[in-house]
């Protein structure tokens, strides 16, 4: 990119001084001369401005573009670490009732042995 816009001022710069160049020799007055310099120079500074607008406004068309692809991944990856988390908490409470039905079983086993073995002393 950056020879690109050496080449592209290079150019301007040729443009504008090989302009200035044929003016200065042309058989024009002087202040017909000078007005003539001062018309390119506005045409060139204005058409500067409008590619300078341009590019400004496509890069900043592409920064708005990879924010919005790197959102959708964020939010992809967000969405799937959600679904994990939500089946690890399914999991978690599946298992945890199922370990309190065993210990509380074996609650009551316990309870009830010790209650035979009294009631048989």
């Amino acid at each position: 990119m950056k020879d690109q816009s050496k080449l592209v001022a290079a150019l301007l710069i040729g443009a504008a001084a090989g302009a200035a160049a044929a003016l200065l020799l042309a058989p024009d007055s002087g202040k017909a001369t000078r007005d003539e310099i001062a018309d390119y120079f506005s045409d060139l500074l204005e058409t500067t401005k409008e590619k300078a607008s341009k590019a400004a406004s496509t890069v900043k068309d592409y920064s708005n573009d990879i924010v919005d692809r790197a959102k959708s991944k964020f939010q992809h990856v967000s969405e799937n670490v959600s679904d994990y988390t939500d089946t690890l908490a399914d999991t978690a409470k599946a298992k945890g009732s199922e370990y309190a039905g065993e210990a509380k079983g074996a609650v009551k086993d316990t309870a009830n042995n010790w209650n035979n073995a009294i009631q048989n002393s």
